[in-house]
């Protein structure tokens, strides 16, 4: 029987277990609070933004909503986030990507100071990762661990095959998956667009983490029973006339023979929105030197 790991439910449990975080440091007078900057027209932008925000308010978080004219000259980007830097009542800084085509989305992540770099893709944080001593894991491959915790995965002695190689998941996540940490101990093989032979490296795994933006690239033929699966892909595509969402696995010939696996939606998404809270608070509790508990 192959178990369906929820990303609802297990997001659904890190919010309820940021409660007592967000009641100690109300108790100290602190409200943590996320800026999200939009820069951008792109409907499924304001979309992510919006369901951000949302989730701050149900948790207790305050919410800072900065909208910037996506033609507006560079510098207006680049002053929004130094006054938000500035900002002793500002915790985390989230800019939602990708910004403008006359922005680079390296020197926007580069402005942003490193103690409310929420999203953990500054450069500091990024070596803090590397180096074994993270303050924020960016939250899609955090949330990727609390799915194989959640799932009773071991990961310590496996072999882990990560299809991706992004700034965003698959570098940092084998990062994590590296290291001498809980979640950590595995054997990670990184594959991309120039891997030879990519059916074979996954089919040797014995957990499969799918991040290439390539709708339904890994199937079922490329897995081997009792491979764990997750799922970060998510891709639009036109079946039938209709715009449905897939991820990067063919759901319905991988599960068959995973022992567990992610769909999509409702698997990692909800997980890195969650994630995201979760750094915020963390963000709040090191700025204000308010000692809160964090799982």
């Amino acid at each position: 029987m192959t178990d369906i790991i929820d990303g609802n439910a297990v997001a659904a449990e890190v919010r309820d277990g940021l409660a007592d975080a967000i009641d100690t440091l109300d108790d100290a007078g602190v409200t943590p609070t996320l800026a999200t900057v939009l820069m951008s027209d792109d409907p499924a932008s304001q979309t992510y933004v919006s369901m951000k925000q949302q989730d701050c308010e149900e948790v207790g978080i305050e919410a800072l909503d900065v909208e910037i004219d996506p033609d507006a000259p560079a510098e207006e980007l680049f002053d929004t986030v130094a006054d938000l830097n500035d900002d002793p009542n500002v915790n985390g800084i989230l800019v939602q990507m990708p910004v403008p085509d006359h922005i680079e989305d390296r020197d926007v992540i580069r402005a942003i100071d490193p103690t409310k770099d929420v999203d953990g893709f500054h450069p500091e944080n990024v070596g803090r990762l590397v180096a074994g001593d993270p303050i924020f894991k960016p939250c899609t491959p955090h949330g990727v661990l609390k799915l194989l915790d959640a799932a009773d995965v071991e990961t310590e002695g496996a072999d882990v095959a990560v299809v991706g190689r992004s700034n965003i998941v698959g570098k940092p996540l084998a990062n994590l998956l590296i290291q001498k940490a809980d979640y950590g101990n595995a054997t990670v093989t990184v594959c991309h667009s120039r891997t030879d032979d990519l059916a074979e490296k996954t089919r040797r795994a014995d957990v499969v983490v799918a991040a290439v933006g390539v709708p339904e690239l890994v199937d079922g033929s490329m897995i081997s029973d009792g491979t764990v699966v997750i799922d970060v892909g998510v891709n639009r595509v036109e079946r039938d006339g209709e715009s449905t969402l897939v991820g990067d696995v063919d759901f319905e010939s991988a599960k068959p023979k995973a022992s567990a696996i992610t769909p999509v939606p409702g698997g990692v998404g909800p997980m890195t929105r969650a994630m995201l809270l979760y750094n915020t608070v963390k963000a709040a509790s090191r700025q204000e030197d308010v000692p809160v508990d964090l799982e």
